[in-house]
């Protein structure tokens, strides 16, 4: 296949395509092209787009390739979209994918003892964002469930790979500010926290609430057999008594 077509192939791709393109699709939809043909068509392309003059990139992302802006027309582009809502984590959701990108695969128990606080409400909002998933269980007694970060955490965050990470010095040394908004998830974040934790010590209240009055009522049926039988008893000694005055 020759590359002029190719390279005009794979940039109409990478133009319709909602995630970043890997050759290995590229592959399957140009089935007379070469691995070694799709690499060099690729970089032609990124070399032509990746100039500094031009508004739009070709950036490595999540294991595959899409275009971008331009970083310097940012405050442009927010002009144009400045009542578009933005996705952002709060405070306690970014510091959970913290810990479980640079310590996965790991436990919800494990993140706990790190954090110090119930995740159970942040987790589940990095799961319903497809930042986080279930990567498996761990080897241990009662096989705890396993978390790693997705392929769309590293296109969230603009990632080649979790190698792209930067070091946990310069991410402790970021200077990490939040908005109004942001305060807010966070406090919201927290409140469902906490609202986990109540939900299930009223769980565990109700079933010894249960279980107490079970026991309660065997008791009290125990007592009334004990009862039942004593009377019976005593009914059989009086007659006994005076089969032997007769």
């Amino acid at each position: 296949m020759a590359d002029c077509n190719l390279q005009k192939i794979i940039e109409a791709l990478m133009f319709v395509s909602e995630k970043p393109l890997t050759y290995k699709q590229i592959l399957e939809i140009c089935s007379g092209a070469e691995l070694s043909e799709v690499k060099s068509a690729m970089n032609q392309l990124k070399e032509h787009y990746n100039q500094h003059a031009r508004g739009i990139h070709i950036r490595e992302v999540a294991g595959g390739y899409q275009f971008s802006s331009n970083p310097d027309c940012a405050d442009y582009l927010k002009k144009l979209y400045k009542t578009r809502r933005v996705f952002r984590l709060s405070a306690p959701a970014l510091e959970t994918l913290a810990i479980i990108a640079y310590k996965q695969p790991i436990t919800r128990s494990e993140i706990e003892f790190i954090r110090g606080v119930n995740v159970d409400g942040v987790v589940k909002t990095l799961e319903d964002r497809d930042l986080v998933k279930i990567k498996g269980r761990k080897e241990v007694p009662g096989k705890p469930l396993l978390y790693g970060t997705t392929d769309t955490f590293l296109h969230y965050f603009g990632l080649k790979s979790l190698q792209g990470l930067p070091s946990l010095e310069e991410f402790k040394a970021q200077n990490m500010e939040y908005t109004p908004d942001e305060q807010q998830l966070t406090q919201e974040e927290e409140a469902a926290d906490v609202t986990v934790e109540l939900n299930e010590e009223n769980a565990i209240n109700s079933e010894d609430d249960i279980a107490q009055d079970s026991d309660e009522a065997l008791e009290s049926e125990k007592s009334e057999e004990v009862l039942e039988n004593g009377e019976e008893g005593d009914g059989k000694s009086e007659h006994k008594e005076a089969a032997k005055s007769n």
